[in-house]
């Protein structure tokens, strides 16, 4: 009896599970529907090797490469004096003609003062004799460095150098022995694999979260804050990353190091579903020339291509097709597609035979070459489809090493004053500020576009040569004087040029 009622709810079930079934497909026409939530766009903040791993079909195991992670993941601290002005001109008319001025018999002379500003982040050790990966915009400015070993041991650290482009930066230690990650393959990384995240953030000991890669090649536009030429093709995960993480391992299950964690889409500056991390593709080329050369040696392709978020208005209003490359919208005169016979219309759509979709993707193959070597370019031109090869060039247009300069940590354009505008002004010379990036010395020591640089402590600066020369010999803090066309005074601002140590 209990048999036949067992069969008999099986077969009440089937039949109703075939009538549902029948009905759906009746009155949906056997169609498939997705269903999708739209939002706004969400702002971007900046925030050992052992067997075994992403073959396996099991569930995932994650303790294996979260011990062979968290020795080698440290603390970063950091001490920034802000020197600030008033921005206001000499206001004691007779400080000139008796060598006084009030401001001195209040202790802030020139109506500057110092302010320190504390701030943390992580870093990694890439190496048993104490250097350390991290990003540029955790020790960008910083007069002190401090770092933190997970035994809790603290060191005073040295910043080697610094690329604003990638915001990526190496610092090094005074240790021996020290545990370190090896680095994976970034090109080897795939949609939907797991990764951690490991780090310091909120001012928490180590920590360790799991999540999966979303996307590639994504760009936010973030790096722009920092330099005119931003290298942004980054890894997107869920793994929850928060402030502090900033300059933290990406590790894969295998424990190797994937990338270097550099910010989070969110609307409140906390973790909200999305964090970005730098492969370490290009990381391994930035750190090896900052360790070699002192500065990266950036390769260029020498033309203009249309942002990834451009809207089809835009597009069509720019005269952009679409295309399944990177459309070229101008190439650079002497630039390295100008030589190659690149021009204006052109569609790329693959760099050493990998497929190229979006500029993201151009941008971070380009960024793991050098100046001089030599690539493959696939274009198409009016229908036909070409492969050339390209001898990449960098932003002077030259195959030279760059040496590092004191200009390009300043974050500004600079310009030589013309003849005529110095005879307006009655001054026999000086330094124009045309543009400031965000972040740069120059940002932080909030000087303003179109301030004319008139002297550098104390010494009269006629052109973009002497200013470099000046600021070259000298450290710690320079007082900047000059003034604005148009308004009377002299303008003094304090430009900080220590970076930590």
């Amino acid at each position: 009896m209990k048999a036949k009622q067992v069969v008999a709810v099986i077969l009440i079930s089937a039949s109703t599970a075939v009538a549902t079934m029948w009905g759906y497909n009746h009155v949906t026409g056997g169609k498939t529907y997705y269903y999708s939530q739209d939002s706004g766009k969400v702002p971007s903040n900046y925030a050992k090797f052992f067997e075994g791993g992403d073959k396996n079909t099991g569930p995932a195991d994650f303790t294996d490469a979260a011990s062979a992670a968290i020795p080698a993941t440290v603390h970063i601290k950091t001490k920034t004096v802000r020197t600030v002005s008033n921005n206001l001109p000499k206001r004691n008319p007779f400080s000139d003609l008796f060598g006084l001025d009030p401001d001195d018999f209040f202790g802030n002379g020139n109506g500057m003062r110092s302010m320190p500003e504390l701030a943390s982040g992580s870093g990694v050790i890439i190496s048993n004799d104490g250097y350390i990966v991290t990003n540029n915009h955790v020790v960008d400015g910083a007069d002190e460095v401090t770092v933190t070993l997970s035994n809790r041991k603290s060191f005073k650290a040295k910043v080697i150098g610094t690329d604003p482009s990638s915001d990526l930066a190496v610092v090094k230690i005074d240790a021996q022995g020290l545990p370190f990650l090896l680095y994976g393959n970034s090109d080897d990384v795939k949609v939907g694999q797991w990764v951690l995240a490991v780090g310091y953030p909120l001012t928490l000991e180590t920590t360790v979260t799991a999540g999966i890669v979303s996307a590639k090649g994504r760009t936010l536009d973030i790096n722009k804050r920092q330099s005119q030429t931003p290298i942004e093709s980054f890894i997107q995960t869920d793994a929850a990353v928060n402030p502090g993480n900033s300059g933290g391992p990406l590790i894969n299950t295998q424990g190797q190091l994937i990338g270097i964690n550099s910010a989070i889409a969110s609307p409140t500056g906390s973790y909200a579903g999305y964090s970005f991390t730098i492969p370490v593709n290009i990381v391994k080329k930035i750190v090896n020339d900052i360790m070699k050369f002192g500065t990266p040696q950036r390769a260029f392709l020498g033309i203009q291509y249309p942002r990834d978020n451009m809207s089809e208005d835009q597009k069509k209003e720019a005269g952009i097709k679409d295309g399944d490359g990177v459309y070229v919208m101008d190439v650079t005169p002497d630039g390295a597609a100008s030589h190659a016979g690149l021009k204006k219309g052109d569609v790329i759509t693959k760099l050493n035979n990998t497929q190229i979709t979006t500029g993201a993707e151009m941008v971070g193959l380009i960024a793991t070459y050098s100046p001089g070597e030599k690539v493959s370019v696939t274009y198409k031109r009016e229908g036909k489809e070409y492969t050339v090869p390209v001898v990449l060039r960098n932003n002077s247009g030259t195959t030279s090493v760059v040496k590092t300069s004191v200009l390009d940590r300043l974050g500004a354009t600079l310009e030589t004053l013309s003849k005529k505008d110095a005879a307006n002004l009655d001054v026999k010379g000086g330094v124009v500020v045309k543009s400031i990036t965000e972040n740069g010395l120059m940002d932080k020591s909030r000087i303003q576009e179109g301030f004319i640089i008139l002297r550098a402590n104390g010494q009269e600066v006629k052109s973009v040569e002497e200013l470099q020369s000046l600021l070259g010999k000298a450290s710690g803090t320079v007082k900047l004087e000059g003034v604005f066309a148009g308004y009377e005074g002299v303008y003094t601002y304090p430009l900080r040029l220590t970076s930590g140590e």
